[in-house]
């Protein structure tokens, strides 16, 4: 295949704030969902602590919005437990190591986000908290020092836990004048430092986990419709406000990008099929890059007797506010279907009839790159925007090896075929622009809570219950990756 990565592609690796950080209670920062959130494995769940009215401590099953505390507890960070996110990897100390670290990769984007908790550290504090802002201050400047674009996030599922607490997280609209307010902060304060933001992470999973969590009851239904509403709104009046204050600013949403396909040809599953790509990809989508619901969304709407609070001027505010680039996670595809069967995928945040055309991963998740490439062509075909691949990723079992190495070659193989596969969608007419693989170095699990499964380029001397040096060690792939950013991909298409 003759070269077709553009020249001036960004290239480079991504983390979040709450995975990677640490210092959950250092200059003020105030706590988030993940302080309250345990441990677990590809087979126990994560559970998130509390006190009850009773002052008795407890927890239940779940994390973020599928984990209900009972009436009148609050969260709370317990003794007895271990909290992996505290720590996490300890970027907030080490970041110029692993700046550093990246560039000498040949980094020119870095995707991180932006703790809200770090800035306002209840959520409507009345100023903002210096501390936090001159922490992401330093660590966009360090990226400048490199010539590394930092590509940020800015809600990257870490609401303020006092919001969450006092008014119910975001199907209470309070919360998108809130967020208005952090955004606007911002932005004026990195408008020199940060071109390209990324208004709210993963969005659509708050649709996308009801399905895998089994039944659920109407009315969270409800609620995930009207918290998704308040995010829209939140995003476009945000585009809006930043716009103003740079007009080079670039916006892009974050859908998490997953490939659906029919389980057999009957009719009735591609119809199913269809219909799941509309509830879980455009739904979010359409409203962020068309600026409208779509026309099956009523439908979606009524299925679960969903009526939504739309307020006068919440569509034209949606119209106001699309975004400029169209980003999304990608790791799997899953298969759906209306028969029945017994060879279900159960892995962590997959759902589905296994694809017998597909191996998977140690936690359940499709290995399928040819997904990518269908994924880029069919959504860039719908909305003829530029595009980036903001996590990808494969997340494994590494081992140290006596003289201290690390050979991942199932990692290299793994981003191997999805760069090829990016290539061909390039090669068939796609705009894609950036390519940031989840995660550069080692951080915490997002839905396990584990360090063991590990994606970075960079290995991490930490365990499960948080043992270790914290020392930084490039495994195989580093190198690897290296060569294929000095060529500009060109090594990775002719191995």
């Amino acid at each position: 295949m003759t070269k077709v990565f553009p020249d001036g592609f960004l290239w480079g690796g991504a983390i979040a704030a709450n995975q990677a950080e640490g210092a959950y209670n250092e200059d003020g920062r105030g706590l988030v969902q993940t302080d309250v959130t345990t441990g677990g494995t590809v087979d126990s769940p994560r559970y998130t602590t509390f006190i009850d009215k009773d002052g008795k401590p407890g927890k239940v099953g779940g994390m973020g919005h599928t984990a209900k505390i009972p009436e009148g507890a609050k969260f709370a960070v317990l003794d007895d437990y271990y909290y992996p996110n505290h720590k996490a990897v300890d970027f907030y100390h080490r970041y110029k190591e692993d700046i550093k670290l990246f560039a000498e990769m040949g980094y020119s984007v870095f995707r991180l986000s932006i703790s809200w908790a770090r800035i306002f550290p209840n959520g409507y504090d009345e100023k903002p908290n210096q501390a936090g802002l001159d922490f992401y201050r330093s660590v966009f400047e360090e990226c400048r020092k490199y010539n590394i674009e930092p590509l940020v996030s800015i809600w990257h599922f870490d609401t303020p836990l006092t919001l969450e607490q006092e008014l119910g997280c975001w199907a209470n609209r309070k919360l998108v004048d809130y967020y208005v307010r952090y955004c606007q902060v911002i932005f004026e304060e990195y408008k020199d430092l940060v071109k390209y933001w990324l208004t709210f992470n993963e969005i659509n999973n708050t649709i996308m986990f009801l399905d895998m969590f089994g039944e659920v009851p109407q009315e969270a239904y409800q609620e995930a419709y009207q918290t998704l509403h308040h995010q829209f709104l939140a995003s476009a009046k945000a585009i809006k406000i930043g716009r103003q204050i740079n007009p080079n600013f670039q916006f892009g949403n974050m859908i998490c990008g997953i490939t659906f396909y029919p389980g057999t040809c009957d009719p009735a599953d591609v119809l199913l099929n269809e219909h799941k790509w509309q509830q879980n990809i455009f739904y979010c989508s359409d409203v962020q890059a068309k600026g409208r619901y779509g026309s099956y969304a009523k439908r979606l709407w009524d299925e679960h007797g969903v009526v939504l609070d739309i307020e006068d001027g919440d569509l034209e505010a949606l119209r106001e506010g699309t975004i400029d680039i169209y980003t999304f996670s990608y790791y799997m595809t899953n298969n759906v279907t209306t028969h029945d069967s017994d060879d279900l995928v159960a892995g962590n945040f997959s759902a589905g009839v296994r694809n017998p055309y597909l191996t998977y991963s140690d936690w359940g998740w499709a290995l399928d790159p040819t997904g990518l490439q269908y994924f880029l062509e069919k959504i860039y075909d719908r909305y003829e925007l530029p595009m980036m691949v903001v996590e990808n990723g494969l997340g494994a079992f590494d081992t140290v090896e006596e003289d201290g190495s690390i050979h991942d070659d199932y990692r290299i193989d793994y981003h191997r075929q999805h760069i090829k596969a990016m290539a061909q969608a390039i090669a068939n007419g796609v705009d894609l622009i950036a390519y940031t693989t989840w995660g550069c170095i080692d951080i915490v699990s997002a839905g396990t809570g584990e360090m063991r499964k590990r994606y970075g380029f960079i290995y991490v001397d930490m365990d499960d219950q948080g043992q270790g040096t914290l020392e930084r060690r490039p495994k195989d792939s580093f190198y690897w990756y290296q060569k294929v950013l000095a060529s500009n991909e060109q090594s990775a298409l002719e191995e």
